[in-house]
């Protein structure tokens, strides 16, 4: 029986007592061990099977958590977490009470920065090791960014700021081709280049040009390899790039071979890799929705573009790209220049799609205030994933939208309730609006089986009564209204409750409030996005302008991070769930 050693493996400098000859032996368990978990507990699996080699030679040859290790994005970290005194607790990853399925500072001292959005890792590592330069430090800092990450805006400020210093700083880039769909981008074509021949790097090397010891290509997967240039980049004086190329998936025929399903692949069969069959739904994804209309719609205007940063599977506007290539734009992980292209797009007559998650979103709000709606330009930005999202997190919750976007003038902001109404405000919007909207939807499911039926035109700035109702008023923004409308039914006819879908957070209908305000004095106001700055606090502002004196009790996401666990489970900690919005019910009325 062949000698076990992961057994035995509990934190980095286990791996140093090892030889380098049993490095290999201990990738092998190590493959298997991720795949045995992700395989029944979900979670992000190509990634971290791709870097399995490179992660034991870093733990192996440098004194982490001394030498400071920044994994990008973290999709790749779970060896990492493994090794690093997490094996026996791996099973919980990204569930309640669990551990969080990317690097987290509070989790473990080996996780030397919080990441989940890309591109961060450069500048994080240069900034430790600039730290550790003012303060007589003698120690590594080591960056891994993956090929996608790398060609972000925020990556080439810290590539360029990191070459006119003389810091302490390897960055790695693990080059495998693919992000979360396939890297795209002439900075992709140039690595495949350099992968094709040497005689490109030595007369054209941008990394070098940045004035960066550079080195590689080399073989991610060859322990020889590394641990010989690893050894000498760490007696390299300044900044140090180690080119590596990986196979995204390895070890899983499957996940090599169609590495976008295997990046998240869900459970699956840890011996023949095969994705189990989930149960089957009559119910479509608000994705897939936001996909086959925009298609639909671009058939007949021509205008329509659609944009997407590095998420067109995500989104869905892989759909459009089957049908119309010359007018989807994947343009990588680069969120700012997305908003702003389709700013420059709207100038010209065209009606740009801009489908970004609203967690990243978050990352060009310069560009959505400047060149959107500063010039009032009549760009479309649809919000994926906003509200809860579940396991992956505080980094990917899209909580934080309605409270940053609706203090910006000139911007409409649209929750469809359900899937007709997505449709509906999709068709009206390329229509033409003299302002920008964002249209912001849940990830999973809707609940409508027939969605997909004639457009109707939506009235902006107009709220509709749900529910008749006499004893209470709850004001509503989105597909939270289907918790609403759980709880009114629980209650079974023992409080008397109108139900208000308020649809625009803004412009608000204040002719509707002014209703609700004459005919309530106990209103409740829920969404699923933070409670600072959101709808309850516009319905509140409002209701200081025209001198309401009744009840308002707000609902929604506290004024804390929320952590991964189920969408059901986090609704209830946050108490937008539908027996939490009963019993608030009850206790309003009661008082």
């Amino acid at each position: 029986m062949p000698k076990k050693l992961l057994k035995n493996i509990n934190l980095p400098a286990d791996i140093r007592q090892l030889s380098s000859d049993e490095l290999p032996l201990l990738a092998k368990e190590l493959r298997e061990f991720i795949i045995d978990v992700v395989a029944t507990k979900e979670g992000h699996l190509g990634a971290s099977l791709g870097v399995v080699e490179l992660t034991i030679a870093l733990h192996y040859l440098f004194d982490t958590p001394n030498d400071q290790l920044v994994w990008d994005v973290g999709h790749q970290a779970y060896g990492h977490k493994i090794l690093t005194g997490r094996k026996d607790v791996f099973h919980t990853n990204r569930q309640q009470g669990g551990i969080s399925g990317f690097p987290k500072r509070s989790e473990s001292e080996y996780d030397t920065f919080g990441v989940g959005h890309s591109s961060t890792s450069i500048s994080a590592a240069l900034g430790m090791a600039i730290a550790s330069k003012l303060q007589g430090n003698d120690k590594h800092h080591i960056a891994v960014i993956g090929d996608a990450s790398i060609a972000s805006g925020m990556s080439f400020e810290a590539l360029n700021h990191a070459g006119d210093t003389n810091a302490n700083l390897l960055v790695i880039l693990n080059d495998n081709a693919i992000g979360i769909d396939p890297s795209v981008g002439a900075l992709k074509h140039y690595l495949t280049r350099i992968k094709s021949t040497r005689s490109d790097i030595e007369q054209h090397n941008i990394f070098e040009g940045l004035n960066f010891d550079y080195s590689g290509p080399i073989d991610g997967h060859n322990f020889e390899e590394l641990l010989l240039e690893l050894n000498r980049l760490k007696q390299v004086e300044g900044p140090k790039f180690l080119h590596v190329i990986t196979t995204k998936g390895k070890g899983l025929k499957q996940a090599e071979q169609d590495q976008v399903k295997y990046h998240a692949p869900g459970k699956f069969d840890k011996i023949s890799g095969a994705i189990l069959p989930k149960e089957a739904s009559k119910f479509t994804k608000f994705q897939d929705v936001f996909g086959k209309t925009i298609v639909e719609l671009a058939t007949e205007n021509k205008k329509i573009v659609g944009i997407t940063p590095a998420m067109l599977t995500g989104s869905s506007l892989k759909f459009m790209l089957e049908e119309f290539p010359e007018r989807t734009f994947d343009v990588g992980i680069a969120e700012q220049h997305a908003v702003t292209l389709a700013a420059g797009m709207a100038t010209q007559g065209l009606v740009p799609f801009c489908n970004i998650y609203s967690t990243f979103l978050q990352r060009a709000y310069d560009q959505i205030i400047h060149d959107v709606a500063l010039q009032n330009l009549p760009v479309i930005f649809c919000l994926d994933r906003a509200g809860l999202v579940g396991e992956d997190g505080a980094t990917h919750h899209g909580v934080f939208d309605l409270a940053y976007l609706r203090c910006i003038p000139n911007l409409i902001i649209f929750a469809p309730r359900n899937e007709i109404e997505l449709r509906n405000i999709m068709y009206t919007a390329q229509l033409g609006l003299e302002n920008p909207i964002a249209i912001r939807y849940p990830r999973g499911k809707g609940k409508l089986e027939q969605w997909n039926l004639p457009f109707e035109k939506t009235e902006i700035g107009k709220g509709a009564c749900l529910r008749d109702g006499n004893q209470i008023a709850v004001l509503s923004a989105g597909a939270i209204a289907d918790n609403v409308s759980e709880a009114v039914n629980l209650l079974n006819n023992e409080v008397s409750v109108a139900h208000y879908d308020i649809r625009f957070i803004k412009p608000l209908d204040t002719e509707l409030l002014n209703t609700i305000f004459n005919e309530f004095d106990k209103i409740i106001t829920i969404e699923d996005g933070a409670i600072k700055g959101g709808l309850g606090s516009a319905v509140l502002e409002y209701a200081s302008d025209v001198n309401y004196t009744g009840k308002i009790k707000l609902l929604g996401v506290p004024d804390e991070f929320i952590h991964h666990g189920t969408v059901e489970q986090l609704q209830q900690s946050c108490g937008i769930d539908s027996l939490s919005i009963q019993e608030k019910i009850i206790s309003l009325v009661s008082k």
